[in-house]
Formats: structure tokens, C-alpha cells, sequence
């Protein structure tokens, strides 16, 4: 049976509803140490760029994605940052520890929309929304569907 474009869109934003209401952010746990800051003692603020790459790479892992495996195999495939907007709201500084929060919000033909957060205790003090896209050969690839469902069935 082949949806209508309305029947489509319905069924996407269903599906967005169902992505926003159950999933649960990845959280991973990281201290501050001496080589994140800046002269002041707060966090530079392209170290929130490395927290957040290492929020991502976890993320994914655990969704039993592992990138090296991709990349090496038949379709030799990646994931690259294709866009990023990001709010620095508070700093950072050396011993804090922080939480990076990443949650999956939508998923495209070849690229997934992404939202990070980074916390100390419950504070807020970085927020980014993030396009993944996937690559291969340096072009934009469709995500296979075994990688699609496990984003759709938030297998983790």
C-alpha cells in the first residue's frame, strides 16, 4: 500500500512525536581538566566542540553503532557535522563536572537533527542543534535502513 503525501507527513510527524516522547537523552559524564581552559580557568570554548563530538560518538555507540566498523565497510560510511548553532549561556571552568546530554529529534533521508545540551549538576550552560549527515566517498548518503531502524525502534 503506498501512502498519499498527506498519509506520509502524517506518518513522519507521528513519528516525531513518538522520537520527542519517549526517547530519553544519552548522557555522558566528563570533568574539566586544566587543558579545556583558557588563561581565566574557564572552559575555551571550542572544548565544548570536543565534549559535545564525544557526546555524539556515545550516542551513537549506544545504539550499537560503531563508526570505525562503518567506515571500513562495504559502503565505507561516516557521519559529519554539517551544521551547528550553539548558545553559550555560562562557562565552564577547571574540576567542574559536566553532563553532555544528546537526543536524536529527527531523522532525514540522509542526515539526523540532533540536539545537545551541556549541564553542571542541573544548570545550563551550552545548547546546540546539530545536522549530522551521513557520507560516503564524500557525498551525502542515504542511511541504510538497518541504521534507520535502529534510530525508529531507539534501540539501545
Amino acid at each position: 500500500m503506498r501512502l498519499s503525501a498527506p498519509d506520509h507527513r502524517t506518518a513522519a510527524f507521528l513519528f516525531i512525536v513518538r522520537l520527542a516522547k519517549t526517547a530519553m537523552p544519552h548522557r555522558l559524564g566528563l570533568r574539566v581538566y586544566y587543558e579545556d581552559t583558557d588563561f581565566s580557568g574557564l572552559v575555551y570554548h571550542a572544548s565544548y566542540l570536543r565534549f559535545m563530538e564525544r557526546g555524539r560518538t556515545e550516542f551513537l555507540r549506544d545504539f550499537g553503532i560503531d563508526q570505525r566498523a562503518l567506515f571500513l565497510g562495504e559502503l565505507a560510511l561516516g557521519f559529519a557535522v554539517r551544521h551547528m548553532a550553539i548558545s553559550f549561556d555560562r562557562p565552564a571552568m577547571m574540576d567542574d563536572l559536566l553532563t553532555i546530554e544528546t537526543q536524536l529529534v529527527k531523522l532525514h533521508g540522509a542526515s539526523l537533527d540532533i540536539e545537545q545540551k551541556v549541564l553542571r549538576a542541573e544548570e545550563l550552560l551550552v545548547t546546540a542543534t546539530v545536522k549530522i549527515a551521513c557520507l560516503s566517498a564524500g557525498r551525502a548518503q542515504r542511511l541504510p535502513m538497518h541504521l534507520r531502524r535502529r534510530f525508529e525502534d531507539g534501540a539501545r
